[in-house]
C-alpha cells in the first residue's frame, strides 16, 4: 500500500457576518469585518491549496457549514471540526491524521503564511514529533504532528493569551516527551483593528 500523503488542515469559521472577527467588528461593523475575514481566508487558500507536496483539507465550524459550498471561496475538501474548545478540536484532527502521515494545522486568518512555512513544518516533522509556529502575541499560528500527539497536549491552555504557546509546551514532558521544533518566523493573525491596520499597510506596500 502506498504511504499516505502529508495533510495540511486549515481551520476556518463559516464567513457569516456577526460570527467572525467579533473584536474587529466592534470597530468596522459586522459586514466589513466579515469581508476582511473572507479576504484573509481566500488569500490563505490561494497560497496554500493544491500544493504538490501535500493534500489540503479545511476543518470548518459549525460542522453543518461543511456542506454549504456557497459559503467558501474555494472548492477545497471540507470536514467539520466537531465539538469542544479549540484544543479539543485541534487534538482530534491531529490524532486522526498523524498515525497515517504527518499533519499540520494552521488558521485561516494569517496573512503572512506562505508555502515555504508549510514545507518547513513538514520537513521538521521528519526529525521531530511536534512542530509549532510561534505567534507574535504569545500563541501559535501552526501546530503539526508526525506521530499521535499526547492526549493532554492542550490541557489547561489559556487560549487567546500571551501564555498560549508556553502553556502548550508545558504539557510536553521535557527529556522523555515528544521532540519539539519551533519554526523561526513569528507571524500574527488579524483579530483586531491594530492587526488589521498592519495587514492593510503591508498589502499596500506590496502593490
Amino acid at each position: 500500500m502506498a504511504p499516505q500523503r502529508p495533510t495540511l488542515v486549515i481551520f476556518a469559521k463559516a464567513p457569516v457576518p456577526g460570527r467572525v472577527k467579533t473584536r474587529l467588528a466592534r470597530v468596522l461593523g459586522d459586514e466589513a469585518a466579515c469581508a476582511v475575514y473572507r479576504g484573509l481566508l481566500a488569500g490563505v487558500l490561494g497560497r496554500l491549496d493544491r500544493a504538490p507536496g501535500w493534500r489540503t483539507v479545511m476543518a470548518v465550524t459549525p460542522d453543518a457549514a461543511a456542506d454549504q459550498p456557497g459559503l467558501w471561496p474555494a472548492a477545497t475538501p471540507r470536514i467539520g471540526q466537531g465539538p469542544g474548545d479549540l484544543g479539543a478540536r485541534m487534538l482530534r484532527v491531529l490524532a486522526r491524521a498523524a498515525p497515517e502521515a504527518p499533519v499540520v494545522v494552521v488558521g485561516s486568518d494569517i496573512p503572512g503564511i506562505e508555502l515555504s512555512h508549510i514545507g518547513a513544518a513538514f520537513a521538521a516533522l521528519a526529525q521531530s514529533d511536534l512542530v509549532f509556529g510561534p505567534a507574535l502575541d504569545g500563541g501559535f499560528w501552526l501546530v503539526g504532528a508526525g506521530t499521535p500527539p499526547p492526549a493532554g497536549l492542550f490541557d489547561r491552555v489559556r487560549w487567546s493569551s500571551p501564555d498560549t504557546l508556553a502553556d502548550t509546551l508545558a504539557n510536553v514532558a521535557p527529556g522523555c516527551g515528544p521532540r519539539v521544533t519551533l519554526l523561526p518566523d513569528r507571524l500574527e493573525d488579524v483579530d483586531d483593528a491594530e492587526s488589521c491596520r498592519r495587514f492593510r499597510d503591508r498589502a499596500g506596500d506590496q502593490r
